[in-house]
């Protein structure tokens, strides 16, 4: 039974073996040549303004959170969608059970004025 495993377990070892083999190799032959404008942080291709420690605001990061909760749902929309034929009338009726509770959970949070970027 374990012999099944052994190609997984293979595929891994190989996988684990070659990131470290690239990363020494890298810090062994790569060129070490550090100037100011090779160390100054990256952003996009444009000269970074201010500090790195500004503050965001908090509805920034509830609109994130939001994205993720409300996104989330495509997670379970796949397999039933897929699934759908075998499942029948049961499986229908508790799509429709979930879409209704997303469905009422996004009206509150707009009714709330959470989806509002001022």
């Amino acid at each position: 039974m374990l012999g099944a495993y052994l190609p997984i377990l293979l595929l891994v070892i190989v996988a684990v073996l070659f990131g470290l083999v690239s990363i020494v190799l890298s810090s062994l032959i790569g060129q070490k040549k550090p100037s100011p404008v090779k160390l100054a942080p990256y952003e996009s291709g444009c000269t970074p303004v201010g500090t790195a420690r500004e503050r965001f605001s908090i509805k920034f990061y509830l609109i994130a959170m939001l994205f993720i909760l409300f996104d989330i749902e495509a997670v379970f929309l796949y397999p039933w969608a897929i699934l759908y034929k075998k499942l029948g009338v049961f499986g229908l009726v508790e799509m429709g059970t979930f879409i209704v509770i997303l469905f009422v959970g996004y009206i509150y949070v707009w009714k709330k004025g959470a989806l509002e970027w001022e």
